[in-house]
């Protein structure tokens, strides 16, 4: 083979793969990314609070309304476990405060709250939050309505925190101070995702 007609398949193999590149690129889609706040398992259907940052270090669940998505057909397209739903957006340490999503309004509810304790640094393996015994992650938050507390666990910030709130507020389901879990849906089509990621599941976020 002559240097021109190796040049030449040089040139169409490099183009050959810039197209397979960009065909891929285009199987994506588009993207959406957030918490998750209502699973049905029956339905396949995914509801989450949008992550308007979309950084792994510092999300911002702040988009209204919610996403509702159907779950991908093939469980080909679908990475990690079935979505944990839960209403706590962020907890704030710094003005002691926990943001939760109330569908009874559907807004954003700022609950004010007292601290009784907090520790920091608490990796998921720790034994506050892991039970060695059984080798799973120990069930959180614990609401002692005869204490008046609720300890919540948040891995991604590494904070074990047990506080009190208004009295009002201890009847809310567990649910309200819980997180749900973090994923990722590709689509191209709104409403039809055609991959779903559980990036908590999955350790993509950690």
């Amino acid at each position: 083979m002559t240097m021109i007609r190796k040049g030449m398949l040089g040139v169409i193999l490099c183009f050959l793969a810039l197209f397979i590149v960009a065909s891929c690129g285009k199987d994506i889609g588009k993207v959406d990314q957030g918490r998750v706040i209502e699973y049905d398992s029956e339905k396949k259907i995914v509801t989450f609070v949008r992550d308007v940052k979309a950084d792994p270090g510092s999300p911002d669940f702040t988009h209204l309304p919610p996403l509702t998505y159907e779950m991908p057909k093939d469980r080909a397209d679908i990475s990690g476990a079935e979505p944990a739903a839960g209403y706590r957006m962020k907890l704030d340490t710094k003005n002691n405060q926990v943001i939760i999503y109330d569908p009874a309004v559907k807004n954003f509810v700022v609950i004010a709250y007292k601290l009784i304790s907090q520790k920091d640094f608490v990796d998921r393996n720790d034994p506050l939050v892991f039970d060695g015994a059984s080798k799973k992650p120990r069930q959180f938050p614990i609401i002692d309505k005869d204490k008046k507390t609720i300890t919540i666990y948040s891995r991604r910030q590494k904070i074990l925190s047990t506080f009190t709130v208004p009295d009002e507020y201890f009847a809310l389901p567990a649910k309200a101070w819980d997180a749900g879990d973090e994923v990722r849906v590709h689509y191209r089509q709104d409403g039809k995702a055609l991959k779903f990621i559980n990036l908590t599941r999955t350790d993509i976020n950690k």
